[in-house]
Formats: C-alpha cells, sequence, structure tokens
C-alpha cells in the first residue's frame, strides 16, 4: 500500500470555494461519466440532501456530485450551483427534453465562526465546480473547511479550529481516498499515536482538554450542548461497487469517525459519509472496507494537522502535537 494523490483517481475532480472573511466554503466532487454512490447518515443533526435517493431499493444508480458545504442547511443552496454547472455540460439523467444532474449534498454548522450571514449559495458552489476543473484540491481552511472546529461540548469559547482533510492510497489496482470536513463536538486523536491533536480547551486555553472526561464528570446531570457540529465526509474509489455495497462500505467507513474522533456520533452531531465509485476495478468488499477506514481516519488527522490559526481560535499548530 502506498499514499497517493487523491486526484490520481480518475474520474474525479474536486474544487473548493470559500469566503475567508465570512468562514465558510463548500467542496465539490463530481463525475461527470456517473458514479455508483452510497451514504450512511449518523449522529443527531444532519443537514442533506438527496440522501433517500441513495438507498438500494430506490431508482437511480449513479450520482454525477456530491457537495460539502458550510453554511448549517442554508448551505445546501451550493448544489444547485453544481447542478447548473453539470447541465451546462450536458451532464445528467436523460429525462427526454434535457438532462437531471444527480447532486447529493451535505452541511456542517459553522454559523458561529466569521460572518453567520455568509454562507455557501448557488454562485459559490458554481465557482467550486469552476475550480474543480484544476483539480488540485487543498487541506486545512478552505472549502468546507473554512468555518470547521472540534472541541465544543462546553460552547464555542473553549473549542478549537479545524477544517478540510484529504488522503488517499493505493493497494495493487485498487485506489480509495478520503475528503472530509471536520467540525465535530468532541476530540481529534492521532490514530497512529492516540495523542490528543484537537479538541476542547482547558479553561486557561493553554493545553487541550478531554471532552469525554467531562462528559463524565456530568453523566447525571443533562447539559444543553452546543449543536453546531457535524462531521461530513466522502470516500473515493476506482473499485466497482453495487449501491447496496456503496451503503455498505459507507457504513463500514464511519469506523474512520470512530478511530479519529472521542466522542463521536453523539444527538448533536449529523456525521455522514458518502461514497463515490468509479467501478475500474473488482475489488474484496471486506478489504476495501478496511481500507476506507484507515483512510478516513487519516484524513481526520489530516484536516486538524493543516487547520491554521483563524477566527481568535487555536489550531493543532499552537501545541507540540503531532
Amino acid at each position: 500500500m502506498k499514499e497517493i494523490n487523491i486526484n490520481e483517481i480518475k474520474g474525479i475532480r474536486i474544487g473548493h470555494a470559500q469566503s475567508l472573511e465570512g468562514g465558510t466554503g463548500c467542496t465539490v466532487i463530481l463525475c461527470e461519466k456517473g458514479a455508483w454512490a452510497g451514504v450512511d447518515v449518523r449522529g443527531g443533526g444532519p443537514a442533506t440532501r438527496e440522501t433517500d435517493l441513495l438507498r438500494s431499493e430506490n431508482m437511480v444508480q449513479q450520482i454525477h456530485g456530491l457537495m460539502l458545504s458550510g453554511g448549517s442547511s442554508y448551505g445546501l443552496e451550493a448544489c444547485s450551483g453544481a447542478m447548473s454547472y453539470l447541465e451546462n455540460k450536458g451532464v445528467g439523467f436523460d429525462v427526454g427534453v434535457g438532462v437531471v444532474p444527480i447532486v447529493c449534498g451535505a452541511s456542517l454548522f459553522d454559523l458561529v465562526v466569521g460572518d453567520s450571514k455568509c454562507r455557501p449559495d448557488k454562485d459559490m458552489g458554481y465557482a467550486a465546480c469552476i475550480a474543480s476543473e484544476d483539480n488540485n484540491p487543498q487541506q486545512g481552511n478552505v472549502g468546507a473547511g473554512t468555518g470547521a472546529t472540534v472541541g465544543k461540548y462546553l460552547g464555542p469559547e473553549r473549542m478549537m479550529k479545524s477544517g478540510l482533510g484529504i488522503y488517499a492510497v493505493q493497494a495493487g489496482e485498487i485506489q480509495c481516498g478520503a475528503v472530509v470536513a471536520v467540525n465535530a463536538l468532541g476530540d481529534v486523536v492521532n490514530i497512529d499515536t492516540g495523542v490528543k491533536m484537537a479538541g476542547i480547551l482547558s479553561e486557561d486555553k493553554n493545553k487541550i482538554a478531554d471532552t469525554e472526561e467531562l462528559m463524565l464528570a456530568e453523566i447525571a446531570s443533562s447539559r444543553n450542548v452546543f449543536s453546531g457540529n457535524t462531521t461530513i465526509g466522502c470516500i473515493i474509489t476506482n473499485a466497482h461497487l453495487t449501491k447496496p455495497q456503496a451503503n455498505k462500505l459507507a457504513s463500514v467507513s464511519h469506523n474512520g469517525y470512530a478511530r479519529a474522533i472521542r466522542p463521536v456520533h453523539t444527538s448533536a452531531d449529523g456525521d455522514s459519509i458518502f461514497v463515490m465509485a468509479t467501478g475500474e476495478v473488482e475489488a474484496a468488499p471486506d478489504s476495501l472496507g478496511a481500507l476506507a477506514t484507515h483512510v478516513m481516519a487519516k484524513a481526520i488527522n489530516c484536516a486538524v494537522w493543516n487547520a491554521k490559526t483563524a477566527y481568535g481560535l487555536k489550531s493543532a499548530s499552537d501545541f507540540s502535537v503531532d
């Protein structure tokens, strides 16, 4: 197994658009030829689009794009920009009088960062598609990760800056990568060392505390936890998958969230993982699941490590962590 650039997966393009002043943005993943797709939504507060379409029993087998965005539910409007972009290129499901591009989406809550009135919209979604033509996606404070934060159990005063992460590998002919915007209530740990990379700050904000310890100390009480969370991501692979297999892979890939985020899938998170498969090569489903879990966990680590201090929030770079 070797690490690769995610843009080496043929047929897939990734682009970002963001407002650094507004503290929000969006990330699009396009597959104009169509990708077999699945999704698994967990946690109590999701903001999603076209997830029912991906249920195994429903008709449409492939999608043409996925939009990950900030802006909470407002940010789902960015999907319309991707639809316009694809329609202009004649890409979509042929309905006889034209095409209908199939674009799924998920948004995270970043309204407390930057300008709460600045949200990803149709124009920003279209701009992300234009940026995808370069297919050279960056990491950190970009796209859907522009306003992402972690460690929010005690509210925004003690949270840290996170971002968007990308990680991909190749094993034999199988290529598998992950794109993820990390906006969790919990803390993020280095999956290789177990060291906490980012999360809830101590009261004096000079070190990273432990969200699980704080939660257990209050286990008998009912705290109204800060609800501005949700980690959203996508597994991208060149493997051939049926729609049910893609849905199962999305489910298994949540193990990557569990390896890197503690706690994860809380009632205040809307954690979602999509799968997009180009169908180029055959793969053993369980082996691919193990690979997808690994790249998702690594991508979460990359999101935190590449995040920069911004909006008055500390990042991992402010502490001596790997």
